[in-house]
């Protein structure tokens, strides 16, 4: 016998009619009806009367009522512990590393840390944050992923875009030939050695090689390094790599846009809905958008990408937040 059961035998005897119970749990009558004849199949006896103004239950009928409401009570207490427990264990943060994450961690720790206890995980791979979301490693996270991919979000998680379209800019020597361009075009990038970009096992290597193929051609890719750990290469100019627009860039490396900008990405919110509340996902939008504009303000090339950008392209516009502070 299910919990099903126990809370149909229940609202049978308290309603004293199949039409009001069937209404009151939300099914309708025949349904109601066939579950207790299959109930008292199992039972081996009736444990309600059919009467004409309604059901009554029969002698073993009270008795199975009432150690059932006993057991729905009980059940309906460890629910309840259950999610008290839920709401204050620790909750599991998945992050992509971005040039903002320190702060973004920092911000999340004033207005989250008090209430919750949070565990950080940072991962390039949108696959294993993916991963970690669906088997209870994770119950937040906030995923950097390119503008071009398809991703299907369970049922069970929640999902918000925060960010709809950022840039990826170009890292190169600062004695580079086309480090002195405003903006460089892809194409002229042809015959130049790569140092993989980050998270390149679900996304961020196909991008680069499709967006190059579209200018002409194949990458060179020798390098691979944790994210960031590439720039004293780039500084010495024997490699270039794709970067986020918020790199503030070493001594000995330039950051420049891309002509057509080939390569975006978007920064988006997921989120288990059992775990995490509207309160706590507003505040991580927030926290994501004040940390990720705080620096994109500070950085004079992302800000003259904007201005140029936001002239040209109404996508680009949707960066206004980022760039024009909230009074």
């Amino acid at each position: 016998m299910e919990i099903r059961h126990l809370r149909a035998l229940c609202a049978l005897a308290s309603a004293g009619s199949v039409t009001r119970a069937a209404a009151e749990l939300g099914t309708t009558q025949p349904s109601l009806t066939t579950l207790l004849q299959r109930i008292e199949r199992q039972v081996g006896e009736p444990l309600f009367r059919r009467e004409r103004v309604g059901v009554v239950p029969t002698p073993l009928g009270e008795q199975v009522v009432r150690r059932a409401a006993a057991s729905l009570a009980e059940f309906d207490q460890l629910q309840v512990h259950i999610a008290e427990h839920r709401s204050t264990a620790a909750l599991g943060v998945g992050l992509s590393p971005m040039e903002c994450t320190t702060a973004l961690i920092a911000e999340l720790e004033r207005t989250l840390g008090e209430e919750r206890d949070l565990r950080y995980a940072v991962d390039t791979s949108t696959a294993v944050l993916a991963h970690g979301l669906a088997h209870h490693h994770h119950d937040l996270a906030v995923v950097l992923v390119s503008d071009d991919a398809e991703h299907q979000v369970p049922p069970e998680l929640g999902h918000r875009v925060v960010l709809p379209t950022i840039p990826v800019f170009v890292g190169l020597a600062e004695g580079h030939p086309l480090a002195a361009r405003e903006e460089i075009d892809l194409a002229d990038l042809a015959g130049e050695t790569w140092i993989e970009p980050p998270g390149a096992d679900d996304g961020s290597l196909a991008e680069l090689r499709s967006a190059a193929l579209d200018a002409g051609f194949d990458p060179l890719v020798r390098f691979t390094f944790p994210y960031g750990g590439g720039r004293p290469l780039i500084a010495t100019g024997l490699a270039l790599q794709l970067v986020e627009p918020l790199v503030v860039p070493p001594p000995g490396v330039a950051v420049r846009p891309l002509v057509g900008d080939p390569v975006r990405m978007r920064v988006i919110i997921a989120w288990r809905r059992e775990r995490v509340g509207r309160s706590m996902v507003e505040a991580t939008y927030r926290a994501v958008l004040s940390t990720y504009g705080a620096q994109a303000r500070s950085s004079e090339v992302y800000r003259s990408w904007w201005q140029r950008r936001r002239k040209e392209h109404a996508w680009a516009a949707q960066l206004d937040p980022v760039f024009v502070e909230a009074r």
